[in-house]
């Protein structure tokens, strides 16, 4: 490990005489040069970026008017010069820093402002592995990182927003500072090591890498919160580069700033409902505590709605609900009489939008699209000292995955009320049980320690508020160790039981079903949710 060197304190204002620009995004580029241009700083710049400026009537210099050598090899060298990165790294108060830079011609950089070749637009567009890896910059973090490096004497911008706020501390003060030039290099290296996680991940999908031997993960800060999960706990939301579907591209139309609690409730309630294809018809689901607490279908969405609602209302006080099509007037109507936290939807109606418009406190969000339930995609999830990652659960049952184990064969209906009630599960704490009928869950059992209290408890919650078990399907998100769970279920007045099966104990459950007389099928997927 090298020791620092001895060098004398960095000062707090350093003006700007010479800045280095070189962009892909060239959003608000000639703006700020001109500002730079009128403030007299030489401005150097590359390729593409120089030209523009040129043609903006400025006078640029050619980087290889400064390192002699001229862009080659398609542009991946121009800027890999000892004399830029002289002029970036040099240590301007530092005797022999300063010799070694009059020596050999370097003059200072004072300002690199540097977007990255767009890398992770350019795979999420679906582009092929040659144009993947041509999209990776190296001269780009190459002089980030030492500008970065060198901050007690360069201001570094990787973004638009960064250089607006050296322009206007030089237009103010004539020079930057040294807080902000840190803040400027924590920001710098933040988004070099995003842009290589991007590519490190990109690199272990496309050579099917499940476990690569270092997992990166990145994310730009969308929001800091007032508090976490718990209001002594600090929280902040960030958005992957690539972002799927949901509430982290959803645009808030109203209320009040989203909480942590609010943000994760929204993503299980979304994420649930998106198992509905809207082609199908309209669904809605209602969730307290990333818990479903009523999911129903119906001929419109106001129906959809007031179905699932009524599955356990008092438990939607205060909840999350999520459709998978467009908010309308009468579903907005219907779900304002109930004090909600979010409603997210596809898109809504104008009306819709006024409507809510009265309840200003409601957070009313849209998404433009739903997330495909079944895309592939990674989890993750914080231990004491690393993280756990795993593939989304995707696993999605038609009626030719379920194998009849019990002597009486469902009806159709009862396996359209099976498939039904198991995809809820999926979106259960475990242990899970659920009871649906007719595109309607009547009761959900969630996140307790066996599945007997699971069956029992959603059974509880249909009978407070009168709704009829009987005729009912019960999945299990995982399978019945022992008949007792299966026994409660039969008598809450269940018909149809659907589970994974893969119990030691199968036999004895099978056979509790037959002397009850339920159809069961086994489905040889368990989709737990800790």
């Amino acid at each position: 490990m090298p020791d620092a060197p001895d060098f004398p304190p960095a000062p707090d204002r350093v003006p700007v005489k010479r800045a280095l620009i070189s962009v892909s995004d060239k959003s608000g580029l000639i703006d700020a040069a001109r500002v730079l241009a009128g403030l007299g700083v030489e401005l150097v710049s590359t390729g593409g970026t120089r030209k523009a400026i040129a043609e903006a009537g400025l006078v640029v210099k050619d980087i290889s008017e400064l390192t002699g050598f001229p862009e080659m090899m398609d542009g991946r060298v121009k800027t890999l010069h000892p004399v830029v990165h002289g002029g970036l790294l040099g240590v301007r108060d530092a005797p022999e820093h300063a010799k070694a830079m009059a020596d050999h011609a370097i003059g200072g950089i004072d300002l690199v402002y540097v977007n990255l070749y767009p890398f992770e637009q350019t795979v999420a567009s679906g582009a092929d592995y040659a144009t993947a890896v041509e999209n990776i910059d190296i001269g780009g973090p190459a002089m980030i990182r030492s500008a970065a490096k060198n901050h007690g004497y360069v201001a570094v911008c990787t973004d638009i927003a960064d250089l607006q706020e050296v322009l206007a501390q030089l237009q103010e003060a004539g020079a930057t500072s040294l807080d902000l030039r840190k803040q400027l290099a924590a920001r710098a290296y933040g988004r070099t090591a995003a842009y290589d996680a991007a590519i490190s991940t990109w690199f272990a999908a496309a050579l099917g890498e499940a476990a690569p031997k270092r997992w990166a993960i990145a994310g730009e800060l969308v929001q800091t919160m007032r508090y976490g999960e718990n209001p002594h706990q600090t929280a902040a939301f960030y958005r992957f580069a690539s972002p799927r579907i949901g509430v982290a591209t959803a645009k808030q139309l109203q209320g009040k700033e989203l909480s942590y609690n609010n943000i994760n409730d929204t993503d299980a309630a979304y994420e649930l409902i998106a198992e509905f294809d809207p082609a199908a018809g309209p669904a809605c689901a209602i969730i307290k505590h990333a818990n479903p607490c009523g999911v129903a279908t119906g001929k419109t969405m106001v129906e959809a709605y007031e179905r699932a609602l009524a599955c356990d209302p008092t438990s939607a006080f205060g909840g999350i609900i999520a459709l998978n099509g467009r908010l309308d007037a009468p579903t907005a109507t219907e779900i304002l009489k109930l004090l909600t936290e979010v409603v997210i939807a596809p898109q809504a109606d104008d009306d819709a939008i006024a409507l809510f418009a009265k309840k200003k406190n409601v957070r009313l969000l849209t998404t433009g699209g739903m997330p495909d339930p079944l895309a592939p995609g990674m989890s993750f999830k914080s231990v004491s000292g690393g993280f756990l990652v795993q593939s989304r659960d995707d696993a999605r049952l038609t009626p030719a995955d379920l194998t009849v184990v019990t002597k009486r064969a469902p009806t159709d209906d009862e396996v359209r009320d099976m498939l039904f009630a198991f995809t809820i599960a999926k979106h259960v704490k475990s242990n899970a049980i659920v009871y649906a009928k007719s595109g309607q869950t009547l009761g959900v059992g969630a996140g307790q320690m066996n599945r007997k209290d699971s069956a029992r408890i959603a059974a509880l919650r249909a009978a407070d508020f009168g709704l009829d078990l009987r005729g009912s399907a019960c999945a299990s998100e995982a399978f019945f160790p022992f008949p007792d769970g299966l026994i409660q279920a039969a008598d809450a007045g269940c018909t149809a039981v659907i589970q994974p099966g893969g119990s030691i104990g199968d036999q004895k459950v099978i056979e509790a079903a037959d002397e009850r007389g339920l159809a069961m099928v086994f489905t040889g997927v368990r989709v737990f949710r800790h």
